[in-house]
């Protein structure tokens, strides 16, 4: 079995790199409203693309699981944005109010796919469950996520759910997305056959609109709006949240299902999407915010998979009947 990575991965890397270049070379005037209309049109593709890979089959087939779905969802899209809102009166003390509005976010996106397929597969647990919860979170997190960003970030002060926002998320989001879906049954063998293609245009959206979201940023002054200790207490918020959220659904996984399925819920139900939240912000928020918004999101993406990969291995190697897991 191959040892889950600890360090980041080339993704994490190209990220780092498009801030870094966003720093030191943002982009600015006439080539940024070009720059913007190009990743307006790789967001559309994104989502298309993931309307088109995204089994209806799968959801279908494992709805008759109800009760450790509604548990994911509900950590997904009720224990999370309640710990966010609760916790978002201190943030505002300890962070600024662009990282304070970037962790509430974070705590209203839905699950990842991929990751947390993963390591329920490593750890032994019931893999189809979590196709169908992950997928099923992500279908729900196209609508959701929007509905609740404007209803939590306008309660706690922040702009995010105007009329024009909603226009945003119906064309750039919801109808790629729904076109993806109808495209299924025509592109959807293509998608799964080629999905090095699929990955390159997910991952490079995602560092487009890094690279712009960070450009815009730092030419309003975000990393002198930012002191190091609103960073490190970033850190500690993120680490702090994940961690909660671990606890909870180890706990209710173990109380209410069998082993396989508790770890559908640890790692379906505390994982938050990267590839779904940075397109989303970038509908949702003006463009000077958004490096705010979305730092908080790349560091709790890597403290996650830092975290669930450490616990992934702990649980193949305690899993009944399991072989010694080597690495």
């Amino acid at each position: 079995m191959q040892r889950p990575r600890f360090l980041p991965d080339n993704f994490i890397l190209a990220l780092i790199s498009a801030i870094v270049l966003a720093t030191f070379l943002p982009i600015r005037g006439g080539m940024a409203t070009i720059y913007e209309h190009a990743t307006t049109v790789a967001i559309a593709l994104l989502f298309f693309l993931h309307g088109a890979k995204l089994s209806r089959e799968a959801v279908i087939a494992g709805a008759s699981n109800w009760r450790l779905h509604l548990c994911v969802l509900a950590a997904t899209f009720v224990l999370f944005p309640a710990l966010g809102l609760a916790a978002h009166p201190l943030l505002s003390d300890l962070l600024t109010p662009g990282l304070a509005a970037g962790v509430l976010f974070v705590c209203l996106l839905p699950s990842t796919v991929q990751s947390s397929i993963a390591f329920t597969s490593i750890a032994g647990g019931n893999v189809s469950a979590a196709v169908c919860s992950a997928s099923l979170s992500n279908l729900l997190g196209v609508f959701l996520t929007p509905v609740l960003a404007g209803l939590f970030l306008s309660q706690a002060g922040h702009a995010g759910g105007s009329m024009p926002a909603v226009v945003h998320i119906v064309s750039e989001i919801v109808l790629p997305f729904a076109a993806g879906q109808v495209a299924r049954r025509w592109i959807g063998g293509w998608v799964k056959a080629h999905p090095k293609v699929v990955k390159f245009v997910d991952q490079g959206s995602i560092v487009l609109v890094v690279y712009g979201a960070f450009s815009a940023s730092v030419v309003q002054g975000l990393w002198h709006q930012i002191p190091p200790q609103a960073l490190a207490w970033l850190f500690v918020a993120d680490a702090v949240l994940l961690a909660i959220v671990l606890a909870v659904t180890y706990g209710v996984g173990r109380a209410l299902f069998s082993r396989e399925d508790a770890l559908v819920l640890l790692f379906c139900g505390s994982k938050k999407s990267l590839a779904s939240g940075i397109p989303i912000a970038k509908v949702l928020f003006a463009s000077s915010a958004l490096g705010a918004i979305v730092l908080p999101l790349m560091i709790f993406h890597q403290i996650q998979l830092i975290a669930c990969a450490a616990i992934a291995r702990r649980a193949a190697r305690h899993a009944p009947d399991a072989e010694p897991v080597r690495g």
